[in-house]
C-alpha cells in the first residue's frame, strides 16, 4: 500500500488526509500543534459549503451571518443583507472537525514536527521530532511558515500580509468591514460562538502599525482590547509576478493551500482555497497511479483551469481596489454604489457569497452596469480598474 505523509493538520492538510484514506490508500498526518486558533474570521463563502456540503452540514458549532456593513472613511457605511449567509466558525472548531474526518476516514494521525525531507529514489525520507519514517508521497500543508525551504511556495516580503486582532468576549449579528486611508487591506468584525474575532490584515505595513490601527478602531467602537487574546499570523499575498513562477509541486509533492500562497490577493480569503486544493491535489495524485502521468504537471494544470488564474488577476487588481481613482478613494466609490445602485449591491452579494470571480467581472460591470448616472460612472471608473489582457481569459 502506498504511503502519503501529509505535512500539516490545518485544513488543507486534513482535508487532503481525508480524501487520500477514503480512495484506500495510507495517509498519516504529521503537524505539531493539530487544531489550533488564528485571528482570521473563519467565514465559509456559499462557494465553499455548496460545493463541499459537509461545511454546512455537521455539529461543529457555527454562526449563520446574515448581514454584513461595509464602511469608509468618508463616505460611511452601507449595510447588506446577505442572500447566501456566511458561515463562521472558530478555527480551531473547524480544523478540529476536519481533522475527526480525516481520522473517521482511516487516516493516521500523529502529533509532531517535521524537521527534514530527503528525497530517496522514489521515497521520502522524513525526519520527525519523534524518529523517521518513509514515505511514497508528500502532500505539504504546512501554512505560510513553512520550515522547508525545498517544497512549497517561496514567499519574499511583497508576497506575503499580515493578519492580527484580538477575540473580544462580546457579540453582534453583523460582519463589519471596515476599510482605511493608504491600506491595502482591511479591519473586520466577525462574529463567532462565544466571542467577536476583531483584526486586521494589510500589506505592506509594519504589524505594530497594524495593530495601532486596529486598536483605534476598537476604542472608537468600544471593542474591548483589555482582558481580550491576542494572536498573529502570516498570510500568503502574492504579488502577480510571484503567480508565474509560483512553486506548487515537484516530484514526489504537492503543495495546498497556504504552503502553495492560494489565498485570494484582495481579499485575503484562503479556506475555500485550502479545501479546493487538497481536493485538485488529490485528484493528481490518483492521476498519476492510474495514468502513469506526473502528478506535479497535471496538479498545475488543474489549479490553473480551477482558480489560479483568477488569483493571478486578483493580484494585479488588489493595489487598484485599495488606491484611488479620479473619482477618489475606490472603497468609499464602492460603499457610495452600493448604497445607490441595486445592480451593484447584486454585484456585491456575489463578491460576498464567491460565485464572481474577478476573471468575468469587467464584462459584468461593462454589460450590465450601464443604467442611469450612478451606473455610468461605475461603468466608467470601475471597468479601468480591471487590465485589458483579462478579458483573454474570460
Amino acid at each position: 500500500m502506498k504511503t502519503v505523509a501529509v505535512l500539516g493538520g490545518g485544513p488543507a492538510g486534513a482535508f487532503a488526509a481525508e480524501q487520500i484514506a477514503r480512495q484506500g490508500l495510507r495517509a498519516i498526518v504529521l503537524d505539531e500543534k493539530l487544531a489550533w486558533e488564528k485571528p482570521c474570521g473563519g467565514g465559509v463563502t456559499y462557494k465553499a459549503y455548496n460545493q463541499y456540503q459537509f461545511l454546512r452540514e455537521n455539529d461543529t458549532p457555527k454562526r449563520f451571518v446574515h448581514e454584513t456593513s461595509l464602511a469608509s472613511t468618508g463616505a460611511g457605511s452601507v449595510s447588506l443583507k446577505l442572500d447566501s449567509p456566511l458561515i463562521v466558525y472558530s478555527r480551531m472548531d473547524l480544523n478540529q472537525m476536519l481533522l475527526s474526518r480525516a481520522i473517521a476516514a482511516g487516516a493516521q494521525v500523529e502529533k509532531t514536527r517535521v524537521t527534514g525531507m530527503q528525497r530517496n529514489g522514489e521515497q521520502w525520507d522524513l525526519q520527525t521530532r519523534h524518529g523517521k519514517m518513509t514515505a511514497d508521497y508528500c502532500i505539504v500543508a504546512t501554512g505560510a511558515r513553512n520550515p522547508l525551504r525545498d517544497v512549497g511556495t517561496r514567499l519574499s516580503s511583497n508576497d506575503t500580509m499580515v493578519a492580527l486582532g484580538y477575540y473580544v468576549p462580546q457579540q453582534q449579528e453583523r460582519i463589519d468591514i471596515q476599510f482605511l486611508p493608504e491600506l491595502e487591506g482591511y479591519i473586520w468584525v466577525f462574529p463567532r460562538c462565544g466571542h467577536l474575532s476583531v483584526g486586521i490584515c494589510g500589506k505592506g505595513e509594519p504589524a505594530s502599525s497594524l495593530r495601532r490601527r486596529l486598536e483605534a478602531y476598537m476604542h472608537e467602537k468600544d471593542l474591548r482590547c483589555d482582558g481580550s487574546t491576542f494572536y498573529s499570523h502570516l498570510l500568503p499575498s502574492l504579488d502577480t509576478p510571484a503567480w508565474q513562477q509560483n512553486r506548487v509541486a515537484g516530484p514526489g509533492w504537492l503543495a495546498v493551500g497556504d504552503a502553495a500562497g492560494l489565498v485570494d490577493p484582495i481579499t485575503g480569503e484562503g479556506l475555500y482555497y485550502a479545501i479546493r486544493s487538497a481536493d485538485l491535489a488529490v485528484q493528481a495524485l490518483f492521476n498519476e497511479l492510474r495514468n502513469n502521468e506526473m502528478a506535479a504537471a497535471f496538479y498545475r494544470r488543474l489549479l490553473r483551469r480551477d482558480f489560479a488564474n483568477d488569483l493571478e488577476l486578483g493580484s494585479r487588481l488588489a493595489k487598484r481596489v485599495f488606491g484611488r481613482t479620479f473619482f477618489g478613494a475606490v472603497p468609499s466609490r464602492m460603499i457610495q454604489l452600493t448604497r445607490r445602485s441595486p445592480r451593484f449591491k447584486s454585484l456585491m452579494q456575489d463578491l460576498f457569497s464567491g460565485t464572481q470571480n474577478y476573471l468575468t467581472l469587467k464584462r459584468r460591470l461593462l454589460t450590465n452596469l450601464n443604467g442611469g448616472l450612478v451606473d455610468m460612472v461605475l461603468s466608467f471608473s470601475f471597468s479601468r480598474l480591471i487590465p485589458r489582457s483579462s478579458t483573454s481569459n474570460e
